[in-house]
């Protein structure tokens, strides 16, 4: 491990906060995770590839956090460095139907600033617990709605850390995959265009779909979202009723009673547990059905 010394230096020059042995479960929304070496907040695009390109030139381990909302952080922790973007890089402009977002930005927040700006197609991805980065990186949807529906085109951090920008077309975006989640690029921002709509019409249709997440999934426990890709000709939460598998526990780690395709942290779960019942439910299903459930989370270790 380079010297921490030398990254403190970096991140005071590039006026980065800094946390050393950062505890990960404070940044993952399943709650569980032990620590790394250090935490990184970026404030600016020209800050992280700065930063990465130190990390890449001395070895230093590195990894990338949004909100972590589709992360399942290891018990024993990272052994390196994380670079946060968050609230440190979360700016949002609108140009006419054009939004732009830094790629710590809450998409929720993007959703909201949307809709005060009479702007419509994000209605659907509201709700989506994740950044703006992290929704772009994994083509986050829901309700029918995908990113690939409204983004045109992203900042990005390419391998020789220059920043570059990328067009939709160029994205490779299908079903939670894109081009970012092939390479060690690093989103940066994200434009999206949109469409003139009603304001109140929009917040009515954005609350619509807010009450129906509410009244299906268990949000009232930590998580890390649907579990499981959707399999080709069929869906996982079937699947897993299908097994009988709802409410299956592991330590602190359960299916959902309210909605099957969620693992859920009972308050005490631990990556080890998570990841023993996901390998269960996974033998269970491909045995009783011959589907191969993968995870949807990624493993951050």
């Amino acid at each position: 491990m380079t010297n921490l010394d030398e990254i403190k230096k970096l991140c005071e020059k590039l006026e980065c906060k800094i946390t050393l042995d950062c505890s990960l479960k404070e940044y993952v929304t399943f709650r569980f995770g032990g620590p790394c070496k250090a935490l990184i907040s970026i404030n600016s695009a020209a800050s992280a590839a700065e930063l990465i390109k130190y990390m890449k030139d001395n070895d230093v381990k590195y990894g990338i956090l949004g909100r972590g909302s589709n992360v399942i952080a290891s018990d024993e922790g990272f052994d390196g460095v994380i670079l946060l973007f968050g609230s440190d890089f979360a700016g949002i402009s609108i140009d006419g139907n054009t939004i732009k977002c830094d790629a710590g930005a809450l998409l929720a927040s993007a959703c909201v600033h949307a809709q005060q700006a009479s702007l419509s197609g994000m209605e659907n991805l509201f709700g989506i617990p994740g950044t703006v980065g992290g929704a772009l990186f994994m083509n986050a949807g829901a309700y029918g709605s995908e990113m690939k529906d409204v983004v045109v085109s992203a900042e990005y951090i390419d391998s020789d850390c220059n920043i570059k920008t990328i067009t939709k077309d160029e994205m490779n975006l299908s079903y939670r995959h894109s081009i970012f989640s092939e390479t060690d690029c690093v989103i940066t921002s994200v434009t999206m265009q949109l469409s003139s709509g009603n304001s109140d019409e929009i917040k009515e249709a954005m609350n619509e779909c807010m009450a129906k997440r509410s009244s299906k999934q268990p949000l009232d426990y930590p998580s890390a979202g649907s579990t499981f890709k959707r399999p080709e000709g069929s869906y996982a939460s079937l699947l897993i009723d299908q097994c009988g598998l709802k409410g299956l526990t592991c330590g602190g780690a359960m299916v959902s009673e309210k909605h099957s395709g969620f693992v859920i942290n009972k308050g005490y779960a631990t990556c080890a547990d998570v990841l023993e019942l996901c390998s269960e439910i996974q033998r269970i299903v491909k045995e009783k059905t011959g589907y191969r459930l993968e995870l949807e989370p990624v493993i951050l270790k």
